[in-house]
């Protein structure tokens, strides 16, 4: 009886992993799929005749958004990290007043639609004249992901070990040397999933792109994919190669770095 019931739990889970991988073979199945047999009746599973003209079309028209994406991505990444880290130690181990308070803005903030963010900033860079930049994009798309670093490294900080910075005090070291040289080496899969969810925000951001970006001269490539979307042409091959191009570095990362942040994320939930 446990052995069937194994046997049906498997077969259910591939069956709802196919469906929800699907989509994600539609879009290789169309980057290959010929103009003239986009709108054939079926549709056909596997593309028999395919063509690389989408993936042409990517390598000489979409290479300066993915420049700009990884940009902003690293950007992104620098900043949050820059922030989050010292923010996540000082309400992890060295309790501020009014800590708790902080932590419970951090929360109703992720809860802000981008949109309504989005608007704010428009009038702020304008005003500023950073609209249309890049360090404009980054500041913005860090904004999503700060509150959420801080509270990782909150969780994860505050399961560091009192003794540990008790002994870098004994041998002399400051505030700044023990959080340098004691904390963040501890904290690494923290970091590592800090980085890899501000990277993926900033790569995947469509909101703050079209909003704060559209006019200017270095747009990502979510931006990229939209220009190839008409009232009278779309070029469904290339924009389905585009999304498996820009698919690429996400799962890639994920991949590499999916047993850093299972550490980093579960971190802190448990106390010892």
């Amino acid at each position: 009886m446990r052995v069937t019931r194994s046997r049906w739990r498997t077969a259910a889970g591939l069956v709802l992993t196919g469906v929800m991988l699907f989509p994600v073979y539609w879009m290789v199945n169309v980057s290959f799929t010929r103009e003239q047999d986009m709108r054939r009746s079926p549709p056909s599973l596997l593309p028999l005749d395919g063509t690389l003209d989408g993936y042409r079309s990517v390598l000489d028209q979409q290479l300066p958004y993915l420049g700009v994406s990884v940009i902003v991505g690293l950007g992104t990444v620098a900043l949050t990290l820059l922030v989050a880290t010292p923010a996540g130690y000082a309400l992890g181990k060295l309790h501020p007043r009014g800590g708790g308070l902080l932590s419970f803005l951090l929360l109703i903030a992720q809860m802000i639609p981008g949109i309504i963010m989005a608007m704010g900033f428009y009038a702020v860079f304008l005003n500023v004249g950073v609209l249309n930049t890049i360090p404009g994009l980054i500041v913005a798309d860090s904004t999503l992901a700060v509150p959420f670093a801080v509270l990782i490294f909150t969780a994860f900080m505050s399961g560091i070990p009192e003794e540990l910075l008790q002994a870098a005090r004994v041998d002399g070291a400051g505030a700044l040397r023990t959080f340098w040289s004691v904390v963040l080496p501890v904290s690494r899969n923290s970091v590592i999933t800090v980085s890899l969810f501000a990277f993926l925000w900033a790569w995947s951001d469509f909101v703050f792109a079209s909003t704060l970006d559209q006019g200017g001269a270095h747009q990502p490539i979510t931006l990229g994919i939209y220009h190839y979307i008409g009232n009278n042409n779309q070029q469904w091959n290339a924009i389905m190669a585009t999304a498996v191009i820009a698919s690429i570095p996400a799962a890639v990362l994920l991949v590499i770095a999916q047993r850093y942040v299972a550490a980093g994320v579960t971190s802190g939930a448990v106390k010892h």
